[in-house]
């Protein structure tokens, strides 16, 4: 029994039709081919989000000053959000139950920065970039 597992193990079956056959691939370099229209392809730039702190910085300030001010009732985003957050650790091993407030607020608070973000990265890379002084 022993002897056929270790011959079933070395042996490999052959693909019928794919047995003489050999795929060569040929190494193209991206930037050498060439488009129809005679214009070099340009490879993905692989420094697409051309992190800066600064925008992480100011986004930050720029979203917790707003959500600040008390307006939902004489509380504000922050604070409604940030005081969810001690009740929900009273029961830490159980989480929060769907129908509790802190989701609303956890992914209103969250909606509002990412959007924030990434409306000052636009602007500050498109500013940067010259963008919109061709607009302006």
């Amino acid at each position: 029994m022993a002897a056929t597992m270790a011959t079933m193990a070395v042996t490999t079956p052959v693909v019928a039709g794919l047995g003489g056959s050999s795929l060569r691939r040929r190494a193209v370099s991206p930037s050498k081919v060439q488009l129809t229209s005679g214009l070099k392809f340009s490879p993905f730039n692989r420094d697409w989000l051309r992190k800066d702190l600064s925008v992480v910085g100011f986004g930050l300030i720029g979203w917790l000053a707003p959500s600040s001010i008390p307006v939902i009732n004489g509380n504000s985003l922050t604070g409604l959000f940030l005081a969810s957050i001690g009740p929900e650790l009273a029961h830490f091993p159980t989480g929060p139950s769907v129908t509790s407030p802190f989701w609303l607020w956890l992914i209103t608070w969250h909606v509002g920065l990412f959007v924030v973000l990434t409306l000052g990265q636009i602007g500050f890379k498109g500013r940067k970039d010259g963008y919109w002084s061709v607009l302006l």
